[in-house]
């Protein structure tokens, strides 16, 4: 069945039928417009959230960016830019492959329609210009037919009439003749235009008009197959990207599952641990005598005259809760913890020893500050000290170590650095067709300038870290270092130059133990293997550069702060976060 047979007679309604699937479509590309637009707001207002309440930028000031967490929740926060990307995707796709093609598809049948609708309207045409031509022909046989009988009916009255003359009669027959005629020719002619009309009225209706009704037809298939096709792309789209939604969904459920309550706990008192000891009983004092001397066996193993010059309200300071009281850094001993309690009836702390008053008045000072000079120093935080005294001592401990190590690193850069130049050196001297020698030198100068300043900072932290009753682990780093001769110069033990190959007997005594622990040492072996599942832009101090996929090897697993110690193939190490990789131990 088709229009052509079943619809011969309804053109109006095939016209009418075909514009309305038109609106259809352009209602449909309408509707998906709109979808996309929602699709965009909402990944805009996804960004806009996660990067409100992305922190990343100031991670580092961050107190508990180290813990789990708070990695946990910035995972999730990528998640939801990732989850965002998809739905950007999902409206790009949908303008791409629905919209624009609709759109492109749907002027192609509008033009076509119209060329259809033109063919009709001709041939309607055709057929009312040959109808018109037949009415007037049928007309003029009919008027001329008239006129045939009249000059008939007019010879025979004067064939009849008595006083007409031969010559009237004559001239009767032949007006009534050619009357005739005439008649005849326009009969014979309204059957032409008859034959003719009816001959193009079948083509009009059997042919013509039911070809272009089934070009119409097949026109609003193709127009619905299309259709079809967009209301499955528009299912397929949301499809397409499901599984990559379903990885963010499942990010985030393994974000939640990485957090580590204990491990938090333990981060938490890492950072935050001061290293001093409570205090101790508070001493009496009996106004009823003149001096007391004698110490309390319950309280701190402090002479009286040190407790007194140190503050009388020194257990006032150690209320937990109160502002106003609270404990300042910077009036404790920067580079001792507080003593321990003497056992009741026990010695004095051996600190002391024979002389507690020299003892107390070093304490002193140690430990007494300036007068405050103003209240708006009241609000001041503590200064910040190149040797961390202004932090509690198991965080300066913490710091100064991180020193120590980031020191070292750098020194033993510049060693290698000096070593190559020497090599390179030697080389220019013996081919000087390679290059000039003595444009060398001015950078091995540098070079060896800098090593001397990294060996008095890193000599630096040692002392302040071994002050602070921490051990330095981090290997001091020897090599020979090349002068503008070319010539080797010994190093002491300890990284400094010796005059005549005598070692700086002073800072052999102060590191004598870290020489037994650390002697030349090669880069520590890896323990095992990750790969990137991020991108890390290693943008802070000590840090490293990754790209997604990418393979590291792992120096040293991490400690609980949240960062694993990586080392490229090119020797380059530094520090990512461990949430971003997937790590595998060797065994």
């Amino acid at each position: 069945m088709d229009w052509g047979t079943e619809l011969w007679d309804r053109c109006d309604v095939i016209e009418k039928h075909t514009h309305s699937g038109l609106e259809l479509v352009e209602k449909y590309v309408k509707f998906v417009k709109e979808r996309t637009e929602i699709e965009l707001n909402y990944a805009k207002q996804l960004r806009n959230l996660s990067k409100k309440f992305n922190l990343k930028r100031n991670s580092k000031d961050e107190p508990d960016s180290g813990l789990t967490s708070y990695q946990s929740f910035m995972d999730i926060l990528n998640e939801m830019n990732d989850y965002a990307g998809q739905r950007e995707l999902v409206a790009e796709n949908m303008l791409m492959n629905i919209c624009a093609d609709l759109t492109k598809y749907l002027q192609e049948l509008k033009q076509e329609r119209k060329s259809y609708l033109m063919e009709a309207k001709k041939a309607q045409q055709a057929l009312e210009i040959t109808n018109k031509q037949l009415e007037s022909s049928k007309k003029r046989f009919e008027r001329e037919w008239r006129e045939a009988e009249r000059a008939a009916q007019n010879a025979d009255k004067t064939d009849q009439d008595i006083n007409a003359t031969k010559a009237d009669v004559e001239k009767a027959k032949q007006q009534a003749h050619m009357r005739a005629h005439v008649a005849e020719e326009c009969k014979n002619d309204y059957a032409a235009q008859l034959q003719k009309f009816n001959k193009e009225q079948k083509q009009f209706y059997f042919t013509d008009m039911p070809l272009i009704f089934n070009k119409m037809q097949e026109l609003d298939e193709r127009r619905m197959r299309k259709l079809a096709q967009g209301y499955i792309l528009f299912s397929d789209t949301e499809k397409q990207v499901m599984p990559i939604i379903g990885k963010c969904l499942d990010g985030i459920t393994k974000a939640g599952t990485n957090v580590n309550e204990k491990n938090d706990t333990l981060v938490v008192i890492e950072q935050n641990k001061s290293g001093f000891e409570r205090p101790g009983d508070v001493e009496f004092e009996d106004y009823s005598q003149g001096i007391n001397r004698a110490s309390s066996d319950s309280s701190l193993g402090t002479p009286k005259g040190s407790i007194e010059l140190l503050g009388k309200n020194r257990s006032k300071n150690f209320w937990i809760f109160s502002k106003k009281s609270k404990l300042s850094p910077s009036t404790l001993p920067p580079s001792s913890t507080p003593p321990a309690p003497s056992p009741v009836n026990g010695p004095p702390s051996p600190k002391f020893g024979r002389d507690p008053l020299s003892y107390c008045l070093k304490e002193i000072n140690k430990t007494v500050k300036p007068r405050i000079s103003s209240f708006r120093t009241l609000r001041r935080s503590p200064a910040v000290t190149e040797d961390f005294t202004h932090l509690p001592p198991e965080q300066r401990r913490k710091r100064l170590h991180e020193k120590l190590e980031e020191t070292s690193r750098k020194l033993q850069k510049e060693i290698d650095q000096s070593e190559a130049l020497g090599k390179m050196k030697g080389v220019y001297e013996k081919n000087p067709e390679l290059g000039d020698a003595a444009s060398l030198v001015p950078q091995i100068n540098q070079t060896n300038l800098n090593i001397e300043r990294l060996r008095v900072e890193q000599n630096k932290y040692e002392t302040w870290l071994a002050e602070a009753g921490g051990r330095g682990d981090t290997p001091r780093y020897k090599s020979h270092s090349f002068n503008n001769n070319d010539t080797h110069e010994p190093l002491s033990p300890d990284g400094a130059h010796s005059d005549g190959g005598t070692p700086d007997t002073s800072s052999h005594a102060i590191y004598a133990e870290f020489d037994d622990d650390f002697e030349d040492e090669e880069l520590a072996a890896p323990i095992g293997n990750c790969t990137a599942l991020y991108n890390f832009p290693g943008a802070s101090e000590g840090t490293i550069a990754m790209q997604e996929g990418e393979v590291l090897a792992v120096v040293e697993e991490d400690k609980g702060d949240g960062w694993t110690r990586v080392r490229r193939s090119n020797g380059d190490e530094g520090y990512i976060p461990t949430s971003y990789v997937s790590i595998s131990l060797h065994k």
